[in-house]
């Protein structure tokens, strides 16, 4: 009888397994090799992960992987120099109202945004109505369904526009690995690289998935982005960056209970004031990295919203936006963002700082500005 593995898997077989569900063997340039090696010898030395935990892991990472593949074989079939101009990016501390906002710019006619689904088979955007028919869409879409407790938390589908940082997985340069496991080694490696290699084969990749949609504008989000600004607007130099910005006493308590929730079961460490300790040092690095970049470029390439304004007044708040953006914001857009704020929910989630070990005081000292 086969055992059950209870670790992620090696380079070798994780790249062999990847082959053996694409049948392709062309993973592209090897610069994502000494991230892949870094996460994984943490996640073998330091995240202790249960069975549970060292399938889902593997999963994830096997997925970046066929991810990758699947972009170098389309990039083989299909041009990838689709222009892209003056693409929208929001970031901010997580839990401070991007998703939302996201939402309501993306669903401009004007506008694309990145859905979930393409960021697992990156390819030309097929149209809508073939996409119950494909095989991989459908998987993700009844996955989903069925996983209401973490969606309760943040609404998730395969069809919906979603973080882009499943791109950047492909370069094993992402802070989502640190958001589901406890693993220092690779969060000091990550804290010392050059985003700048990743973030271009982020852009073939909108490249290639906005082939057929080359007259509009791109809108992504990814709290993320603050660690790697300067490689962001070298790889992006025309983008306009918008920063949510809320209390982070109530932001970190949110993500700690998020990542908590999302990562239940897989780890034997990452719980309690494990994830609040890593949480903490991990955003408040990103939010200090993101200023002092911030303050390299010029003012007039960011906007900043309010997560209290935006709550109260959505539409009013991106009103504000467009006319930052020097962009009229027509009947049509206006008429679709509304009927996304009205099916929005606000699910239920409670959550304190103290469940994670963290004080007040000390999120206050982290975030000192």
């Amino acid at each position: 009888m086969q055992t059950q593995r209870t670790d992620v898997g090696t380079v070798e077989d994780l790249h062999a397994s990847a082959t053996r569900l694409t049948g392709l063997d062309d993973f592209g340039d090897r610069d994502y090799l000494d991230g892949l090696s870094v996460l994984l010898s943490a996640y073998r030395q330091e995240a202790c992960l249960t069975p549970t935990g060292s399938k889902i892991t593997r999963q994830m990472v096997r997925s970046a992987l066929v991810s990758r593949l699947l972009s170098e074989a389309a990039w083989r079939q299909y041009p990838a120099d689709t222009p892209i101009s003056r693409p929208i990016f929001v970031t901010g501390l997580p839990r401070t109202g991007t998703t939302a906002l996201h939402r309501l710019l993306a669903a401009d006619p004007g506008h694309q945004g990145l859905e979930l689904w393409l960021t697992e088979v990156p390819q030309p955007r097929p149209p809508r109505e073939t996409w119950d028919d494909h095989p991989v869409y459908a998987m993700l879409r009844d996955a989903y369904r069925q996983h209401d407790e973490f969606t309760g938390v943040h609404h998730m589908g395969p069809d919906q526009v979603e973080e882009c940082w499943r791109l950047l997985c492909q370069s094993m340069t992402s802070v989502s690995f640190e958001c589901t496991a406890y693993i220092p080694t690779y969060s000091g490696w990550l804290a010392g690289q050059d985003w700048t290699a990743a973030y271009r084969r982020h852009r073939r990749n909108l490249q290639l998935i906005g082939l057929n949609s080359p007259g509009q504008r791109w809108v992504l989000k990814n709290p993320s982005h603050l660690f790697a600004l300067d490689a962001l607007l070298a790889v992006y130099p025309d983008a306009v960056v918008i920063q949510t910005h809320r209390s982070p006493r109530a932001s970190i308590a949110s993500v700690c209970s998020l990542n908590a929730r999302a990562a239940a079961g897989w780890s034997t460490v990452f719980a309690g004031a494990v994830v609040g300790r890593a949480q903490l040092e991990l955003w408040s690095r990103g939010v200090r990295a993101f200023d002092a970049a911030r303050a390299r470029h010029p003012a007039d390439r960011f906007i900043d919203v309010a997560y209290e304004d935006f709550v109260a007044d959505p539409l009013r708040t991106v009103a504000g936006i467009y006319e930052r953006l020097g962009t009229p914001l027509t009947a049509e857009a206006r008429a679709a963002m509304t009927a996304v704020h009205a099916a929005g929910g606000s699910p239920t989630h409670r959550y304190s700082l103290a469940d994670f070990g963290l004080t007040p005081a000390e999120v206050d000292r982290a975030f000192p500005g």
